[in-house]
């Protein structure tokens, strides 16, 4: 936990998992054996997340674009998704853990659809806590997606075109229901979003940390955080302006 006297916890933390490759290569390992202890490593941080006192955890599981990869690598993450999923489902419920995922899962192999399928039926009465995995995930389709069923909602006479609010658009992005992000964390190094969480993380902290993903522990988590609460968060305002309070 964060050592001030009063931290700032984020209520919603986003990561985006890197290094599993670089993680084996390293170790003069198959890659598909990074993604392997990558994918061992998510209950960790899960877990870790819970017992901080995290209310939302988003993974950045599997982008859009991945599937450009080698196919006995996408068939690798495929299986491990799958059997992540099937694993897991006890741990879940026992730690009252609600999966909620983003992106476009109906392109999802079958067998992984009907694992998530049943996994979101058998945790959504949970509330306390969080895991949204982001799957066949880029914030460009996100917003696509969510561009063309607003354009339908106009059509239809449920949503007014001069209404071109922020608020109004946002509840069609597929987060709709779901906070945005207090804090973003990349691991391996990389110092860049990869088409993720474009329109959530307008405001997002973000830390970056040379931890390959399947080296990432609960301390690496608590050093983000502790990262996140010496921050000032100023939504555009001076920092004057959010010392002094409104008013009455």
């Amino acid at each position: 936990m964060p050592s001030s006297a009063s931290p700032k916890i984020p209520q919603h933390v986003a990561i985006i998992m890197d290094g599993n490759g670089r993680w084996a290569q390293k170790r003069g390992l198959p890659r598909n054996e990074g993604h392997r202890r990558g994918a061992e490593n998510v209950r960790k941080v899960t877990d870790a997340g819970q017992e901080i006192g995290l209310r939302t955890l988003t993974l950045y599981a599997f982008s859009a674009e991945n599937w450009s990869r080698p196919q006995d690598e996408v068939g690798a993450l495929m299986g491990l998704l799958e059997y992540y999923l099937k694993n897991e489902l006890k741990t879940f419920i026992k730690n009252k853990i609600r999966l909620r995922t983003i992106g476009r899962t109906q392109d999802l192999p079958v067998a992984v659809q009907k694992a998530l399928k049943h996994t979101i039926e058998a945790t959504k009465e949970f509330t306390d806590y969080t895991l949204v995995l982001a799957l066949n995930y880029g914030s460009r389709t996100e917003i696509v997606d969510a561009a063309h069923t607003y354009a339908a909602a106009v059509a239809a006479g449920k949503e007014k075109l001069s209404d071109d609010s922020w608020a109004s658009f946002s509840r069609y992005l597929y987060t709709a229901d779901l906070p945005d992000p207090d804090l973003i964390i990349r691991t391996s190094g990389e110092t860049r979003l990869s088409n993720f969480m474009l329109m959530q993380g307008a405001y997002a902290e973000f830390v970056f940390t040379p931890v390959l993903w399947p080296d990432f522990r609960k301390t690496d988590l608590v050093a983000a955080v502790e990262e996140f609460d010496k921050r000032e968060r100023r939504y555009g305002l001076t920092g004057e302006q959010r010392k002094t309070p409104p008013a009455p």
